[in-house]
């Protein structure tokens, strides 16, 4: 979606008077008296994350058909301008002009950070105080703050991936912070908690059963023949459910069962290791997330101490390999790839993340397991809890929407609870609910809501979601 579509969802609420002429992307003819606005395209940044400069960017509601100016208040608590930052343009005093130029639709101020150790007690506040152009009007996002407390909230578009929806977005709210990685670069999860579970990959449709053997070396795909249609997402079959990591996000509920301290309770796990990700084209407004199957492997989880001891082998060898993975309090698993035999990176650590874009497995009642596209999972196991706010059922809408409005006994720890439900694709028009809204709360108690604002790209390919949020305070 373009920066003037965004802006435009930002502001619908604050320009209550203005009527749009057109969604396209290329006209910019307003409707005679629409007011001009300049608006910080974000609230906030955080300084911590600052290594030497950024760039501060506002937005306008139209292209400049003449010459203007913006005129900003500076104020800084706990920093100096020309000793701890200075910006560009520069600032006269406390008060900041930047010049509009005839023909643009955007703005930036630069910041730039001469002291390295800006702690939390900093706040830098840049803020709209007039705009000399015809018609102009103060509205929207008048304000910006660079400070190291959580973010007031911004707009941001995950890189998902278009519709292959390759990659996991990993993002934490407070600091703005995303991390990508491929889905199928890693196939289980080790649990750093305090029980000893191990994860499946449900992004690209992992399953699993249990075997009655405790010796890998002899289990050969003859023996698994005739369960092997069944170890998988997607059959149809509700009793499939039992080989899948339930999509709630429970861990006790995990296809593979807690690991024994004794070595012959363990058994050995047959393991579908789903889909490689799909490298199709996809017809417009659909996806092609799974690509060619990726076989099986055979498994067995062992303790070992305080670590896990994984033995794996493909189906009909007679030897296994082994790995020893150490648990990682810091954060939620530690990750194995059967790619490289190795340890992977794939989430932030366990409180430095908030909601993951990924696709997932889900349960169908009455038909079992089945893929979801365009799912968005909270970090459950990291403390993050969430609650869905449907605007038919309830007479807050997300712009009015304030801290005296939480009702914190809504909180649900299923990490699907936004999940799908912000968008339809099933009937031919893919649809982005407008009446749905989520709140999100992470482990330090900062409180979120959050709107989606696109599931399509401008050339309408799914993949490209784009969201909103908002600190509640």
């Amino acid at each position: 979606m373009s920066i003037f579509k965004s802006f435009k969802i930002l502001l619908v609420a604050c320009i209550a008077t203005a009527t749009l002429v057109s969604c396209s992307d290329d006209d910019t003819t307003t409707v005679q008296g629409e007011p001009f606005v300049a608006a910080f395209e974000n609230l906030s940044a955080n300084l911590g994350e600052i290594e030497g400069n950024e760039d501060i960017k506002l937005v306008y509601s139209e292209t400049a058909s003449e010459n203007g100016a913006i005129t900003l208040s500076l104020e800084a608590t706990n920093a100096v301008y020309g000793e701890d930052f200075t910006t560009e343009p520069a600032a006269e005093g406390n008060t900041i002009t930047l010049p509009i130029t005839e023909g643009t639709r955007e703005n930036t101020i630069a910041f730039n950070k001469l002291n390295a150790n800006l702690d939390e007690t900093v706040v830098i506040t840049f803020t709209i105080t007039d705009i000399s152009y015809p018609n102009a009007q103060i509205q929207g996002n008048t304000a910006f703050a660079l400070n190291s407390s959580a973010s007031l909230g911004r707009s941001l578009a995950p890189e998902v991936g278009g519709p292959n929806e390759q990659n996991q977005v990993y993002i934490d709210l407070s600091s703005e912070k995303t991390t990508v990685v491929q889905r199928d670069s890693w196939d289980l999860g080790f649990y750093a908690g305090n029980e000893f579970r191990v994860a499946i990959n449900g992004s690209i449709y992992m399953a699993t059963a249990q075997l009655d053997a405790t010796n890998i070396d002899a289990v050969t795909e003859a023996d698994v023949t005739g369960i092997q249609d069944q170890v998988a997402v997607g059959t149809f079959d509700p009793a499939n459910v039992a080989y899948i990591d339930h999509p709630d996000g429970n861990i006790t509920k995990n296809a593979i069962g807690a690991i024994s301290d004794t070595d012959a309770d363990n058994k050995v796990y047959l393991v579908n290791l789903g889909y490689e990700v799909g490298n199709t084209t996809a017809e417009q407004g659909s996806v092609t997330v799974a690509g060619d199957a990726r076989g099986w492997k055979k498994i067995r989880v062992l303790k070992r101490g305080d670590d896990y001891l994984l033995q794996y082998a493909d189906l009909n060898a007679t030897t296994h390999q082994e790995v020893t993975i150490s648990k990682n309090s810091g954060y939620n698993f530690t990750f194995f790839s059967f790619n490289t035999n190795n340890v992977v990176s794939v989430e932030p650590e366990a409180d430095q993340w908030d909601i993951n874009f990924t696709v997932f497995t889900n349960i169908i009642e009455e038909a079992g397991s089945y893929g979801y596209s365009d799912g968005v999972l909270h970090n459950r196991k990291g403390g993050v809890v969430a609650y869905a706010i449907n605007t038919d059922e309830v007479s807050t809408t997300y712009d009015d929407f304030s801290l005296s409005n939480l009702n914190t006994a809504n909180f649900q720890e299923d990490q699907r609870t936004i999940g799908s439900s912000w968008r339809e694709v099933i009937n031919e028009d893919k649809v982005l609910f407008d009446n749905m809204f989520y709140i999100i709360q992470d482990l330090n108690g900062n409180t979120y809501k959050l709107k989606f604002t696109a599931l399509l790209s401008d050339q309408g390919e799914r993949g490209y979601p784009e969201f909103k949020y908002q600190l509640l305070q």
